[in-house]
């Protein structure tokens, strides 16, 4: 029996994803867990694999075609079995269908035989009130500045889908100059013009777009409070280069850092939480995640078990994932999990920031430059290493104590750094 393959969901909040790359052709056959398609999603780009095994029957959308989430991808079955009876619609089954069905129907109205009047206005045609669009199609047409009557649909029965729009906003070009005006208007016109107005407009990608979604929605839902410290790091760059030497691991002052921020979490369990609609949620062991800077922008994938790792294993598994993270070959499940992440900007020379909490975590804390610094040692004042450090917190799962707390045993860690090799 012929099976449709479905956009699976890769990830939380995602309603769509765009198949980069089919890896099967049809009739080919795959047997369950082949891989059959590339697909990239805000964050990430991953193969999915086939439910079951089966010939290709039909490749239901194109390369690079953008499909929303539950939408026919493929069928898969018997070879040379009939696909007549299936629906390979480019909308999922289930999506729902908030208007009616029927046009309004209108009685006509018998007027009894009077003396003559004067004859009643023409009725005037009513446009009917139903137009058939996807949900990704609305979206976009909304985002564009289209309204959907300005649309035609190319889908099944009308239906204005997403390439309707996306050929729309393409055709759109900058209404033209006036081929004519009065000599006092186009001097008032060229006087008030800069010299230099050029500029380009860079698309937003699908990174860019989930990055501010995220953020904002974090920022307006989050309520952000701050706990600042400073410490001496100058312990710190000595134990990062004694391991060098010793032991040979590329270990980084991030990876140090990181180490430092999974013990303060297991001083202060009360820090290594989210907030869910229900609850609380707190977790037994510590998840951490690192931003990393790419050419698309910002991703933080998560480091797992961070309180159990050794020093040098934590550097292979960041390195592994900054690697992954600027290819582009992130799994979804790399980006899931963890309570806190660590944006360190000290590499750029920054001192200090404050950085927006990456939801659904509860906490991210971001890391300033090691600069030079008079520091008091012995009761005398010496130059030293001093960093910043800022821990943006959800008030919702974590109050202003428990943060101050996490803060002081987080700075007791850099303090005595030989803590961070027990």
């Amino acid at each position: 029996m012929a099976t449709i393959t479905r956009m699976p969901e890769l990830a939380a909040n995602t309603p769509d994803a765009v198949l980069t790359e089919w890896l099967v052709k049809e009739g080919d056959q795959v047997s369950a867990g082949d891989p059959i398609a590339t697909v990239e999603t805000a964050k990430a780009t991953v193969d999915i694999e086939a439910e079951i095994a089966g010939f290709v029957l039909r490749l239901v959308v194109e390369d690079g075609a953008d499909v929303l989430v539950g939408a026919p991808i493929l069928v898969l079955g018997e070879q040379g079995e009939d696909l007549s009876g299936l629906d390979l619609g480019d909308e999922p089954e289930t999506e729902p269908e908030t208007e009616p069905e029927t046009e309004p129907v209108v009685e006509p109205v018998v007027e009894p035989v009077v003396e003559p009047v004067a004859p009643a206005p023409a009725p005037v045609p009513v446009r009917p009130d139903r137009i058939f669009a996807s949900p990704l199609a609305r979206k976009l047409a909304r985002d564009g500045g289209l309204s959907l009557e300005e649309l035609s649909g190319s889908g099944p029965h009308g239906r204005i889908v997403r390439r309707d729009v996306a050929s729309a906003l393409a055709a759109r070009t900058p209404s033209p100059e006036p081929l004519a005006a009065e000599p006092q208007r186009a001097e008032q016109v060229a006087s008030s013009t800069p010299p230099s107005a050029g500029f380009v407009d860079v698309p937003h990608t699908r990174l860019r777009r989930a990055i501010a979604s995220r953020l904002t929605e974090s920022k307006r839902e989050a309520p952000h409070f701050y706990v600042r410290g400073t410490a001496d790091v100058t312990g710190l760059l000595k134990l990062r280069r004694r391991l060098l030497r010793q032991t040979g691991a590329q270990i980084s002052l991030n990876d140090l850092i990181v180490k430092a921020v999974a013990l303060a979490h297991l001083r202060e369990p009360g820090m290594n939480c989210i907030w869910t609609d229900d609850a609380v949620r707190r977790f037994e062991t510590v998840d951490v995640a690192v931003a990393v800077a790419t050419d698309n922008g910002v991703v933080t994938p998560v480091v797992r078990g961070v309180d159990s790792l050794s020093l040098s294993a934590l550097a292979d598994r960041t390195r592994a994932a900054v690697t992954r993270a600027r290819e582009g070959t992130l799994r979804p499940q790399d980006l899931q999990g963890g309570t806190i992440t660590v944006s360190n900007l000290g590499m750029f020379g920054t001192e200090e920031f404050a950085a927006i909490i990456n939801p659904p975590h509860a906490s991210i804390l971001a890391v300033g430059a090691a600069l030079d610094s008079p520091v008091v040692r012995d009761g005398k004042i010496v130059v030293g290493k001093q960093m910043s450090f800022t821990l943006s917190v959800d008030h919702r799962p974590v109050d202003g104590a428990v943060a101050a707390s996490w803060m002081r045993e987080f700075l007791a860690v850099i303090d005595v750094p030989s803590r961070l090799t027990v």
